[in-house]
């Protein structure tokens, strides 16, 4: 893998990429290919490294994420791309770009600049929930439902979103139970859609995951003593885009029922000129594929705008 240059140089791209997952890693290879400078700067903290595999991936589904990633850089490499294993700190805007520095001491001078930097998963606080995240605890039916189809679920509910959820985990399970915990008071219809479908509701607050002695997960604790068998939980993380340099660039992070992120149209280009963003940190829902296609649209759209500048 291509490192850095010496901490007291500045290098110097067409495109900086921040962030070396499936939308950083998709832009630069399509900028790479039509013969951009492209440095990547990856930090190194993949969303779903936790994961055991990434699904829906058309061609490698349930391929390893690290491994995706590993593959993704060789692609970008194998076009120039140069790939930066680093932190980026702060972004300032310049005569002819951006200025980024970066946590180990160096710092790049691009052109434009492409947000892939991703998002953060606020877990509830509840013991247990970040230790089993990634594998026995998850949120999205579509990326690890099947993984759990069959068994005893848990929705762990935290917002209003929580039976919706709840309905969906149930077309993988007849043993569906949403516990209410801090969710607030539903529709006056809910509970009879719950009821319905078989969907158990149960009342109080949540304590504690449970484990056996394998350190498997084996159920929910509540906080009056009850425990509810579980063999997977469901969340509701708020969903943080790392927008840090986009605010220092004077940017506004847009608010959103579940979280928050970088307001971009669909080619990726943002509010701030010269400023692309594309995959978690401007889209919450993306999954690998959407993402991986928002940084390829995002690429093409940087390359044709520096065309025009030319």
């Amino acid at each position: 893998m291509t490192t850095a240059e010496p901490h007291d140089t500045t290098a110097t791209a067409d495109v900086l990429v921040v962030g070396g997952g499936p939308a950083g890693l998709s832009a630069a290879v399509v900028l790479s290919r039509s013969l951009r400078e492209v440095i990547v700067v990856d930090a190194g903290r993949p969303r779903n490294a936790p994961a055991a595999g990434a699904h829906n991936v058309l061609g490698q589904e349930g391929v390893a994420p690290l491994e995706l990633l590993a593959a993704g850089r060789r692609e970008a490499e194998g076009y120039g791309a140069r790939i930066v294993q680093d932190r980026a700190v702060t972004a300032r805007r310049t005569d002819d770009g951006f200025l980024v520095t970066l946590a180990g001491g160096g710092a790049v001078r691009a052109r434009r600049l492409l947000l892939a930097t991703g998002l953060v998963d606020e877990l509830p606080d509840v013991p247990g929930v970040r230790e089993h995240w990634g594998s026995s605890v998850l949120h999205c039916p579509y990326c690890h439902g099947w993984e759990v189809r069959g068994r005893r679920i848990a929705v762990l509910a935290t917002g209003p979103h929580a039976p919706h959820q709840a309905q969906l985990f149930r077309q993988l399970s007849e043993d569906v139970t949403l516990l209410r915990h801090t969710m607030p008071e539903p529709e006056d219809d809910t509970f009879a859609r719950l009821a319905a479908r078989g969907i158990r509701v149960v009342d109080g607050t949540v304590e504690r995951l449970v484990d056996d002695e394998d350190g498997a997960l084996r159920g929910v604790r509540m906080a009056d003593g009850r425990e509810i068998a579980a063999d997977a939980v469901a969340v509701g993380p708020r969903f943080l885009a790392r927008g840090d340099l986009y605010e220092q660039l004077g940017g506004t992070l847009t608010e959103h029922p579940l979280g928050t992120f970088v307001a971009a149209d669909p080619q990726g280009r943002t509010e701030i000129d010269g400023v692309w963003a594309a995959g978690n940190a401007a889209d919450l829902a993306a999954m690998v594929t959407v993402a991986s296609a928002a940084g390829l649209m995002a690429g093409a759209a940087l390359n044709a705008d520096l065309v025009t500048a030319s």
